[in-house]
């Protein structure tokens, strides 16, 4: 009878540590793994960006998640963003931006966080849109990196989180009655000029005609006026030992110079005609080779200029040029 007993104990201690082990393992095999989750962002609808509040002149973010793997992804989402997501910014110094205000107070305050679970099969994708300014105090203007961290279990439990690629963000000085001569605006209207994602032939094509037309707002659209100024290795070392107002100064001082033809430089030589001869790029860099003739009383100035172009977030920018001369005709 005894024996008949231990063997019944013994046949339910087996079966009972058989499903703790089952429900172990089952514990185990739910923990999400966020390894197949890509994020990335860009920015929508770009435009000209300043400081300020962030009902001024917002800096709009396209914030995507990626599932990338085999297996379904879940994360968690909350209905206010700012539980879900941080930005951040660094300065070419590194140095970080602060948070707003509003962030804090709301990280802060004890309250009631709600959420949605997404659920992501293989090659799906989440996409949401974020004010940066929302996040960040943006104090000056400089160039930024920015980059983004998503906390897929919720900012309580930060220490699991996904870092997105960085982009460049150059944050311009507010318009004002000083520099209004330098924002760039359309024809007759207060409109702000958007550079458009246009091919490097047609940018360099726009730049030189702006320049025969004297509309220095659209020639310097798609000028990288920053690294132009730093071509000369004494400005280029005065540009990178200066404070972020004081590189402001200096590009403004550099355009006002290029206008008023203060700096003997070929790039704003105006041409009588001009014709495109050559152009190759890859995804993020190119030349463009344009002929260009310039009127003299008795005879024409030949010379082919070299366009040196380049990518950022979709937008081509003339960043170096060279001059070859051809003679005359």
């Amino acid at each position: 009878m005894k024996r008949t007993l231990f063997c019944i104990i013994s046949i339910f201690v087996f079966f009972a540590q058989l499903l703790l082990s089952q429900n172990t393992n089952t514990e185990t095999n739910t923990v999400q793994d966020y390894s197949t989750a890509q994020l990335s962002i860009k920015f929508f609808d770009r435009t000209v960006y300043y400081a300020g509040d962030p009902e001024d002149n917002p800096i709009y973010v396209h914030i995507t998640i990626s599932n990338t793997g085999t297996q379904t992804l879940r994360f968690k989402l909350a209905d206010d963003r700012m539980f879900s997501i941080d930005f951040n910014a660094f300065t070419v110094r590194n140095d970080t931006l602060s948070s707003t205000d509003v962030l804090i107070k709301k990280r802060t305050t004890s309250q009631t966080v709600y959420f949605r679970e997404i659920s992501l099969e293989p090659g799906e994708e989440y996409s949401f849109i974020e004010n940066v300014k929302d996040y960040l105090l943006i104090p000056e203007p400089s160039v930024y990196y920015l980059e983004l961290s998503f906390y897929p279990e919720m900012y309580k439990n930060k220490q699991i989180s996904l870092k997105s690629n960085r982009l460049s963000l150059e944050i311009q000085p507010s318009p004002s009655a000083a520099s209004s001569s330098f924002v760039p605006v359309k024809n007759k209207t207060a409109a702000l000029l958007k550079p458009q994602e246009i091919s490097p032939d047609k940018v360099v094509e726009q730049t030189i005609i702006a320049r025969q037309k004297s509309l220095w707002d659209q020639y310097f659209l798609y000028i990288d006026i920053e690294e132009l100024l730093q071509a000369d290795e004494a400005q280029k070392r005065k540009y990178r030992s200066v404070s972020a107002n004081e590189r402001d100064r200096m590009r403004e001082n550099f355009k006002a110079d290029l206008m008023q033809d203060r700096i003997d430089n070929d790039i704003v030589a105006i041409p009588d005609k001009f014709e495109i001869e050559r152009t190759a790029y890859s995804q993020t860099t190119g030349t463009v080779e344009v002929i260009e003739w310039f009127k003299h009383q008795t005879y024409s100035e030949k010379k082919r200029y070299t366009y040196f172009v380049r990518q950022r977030d979709g937008i081509w920018q003339i960043y170096n040029y060279s001059v070859d001369n051809l003679g005359t005709e």
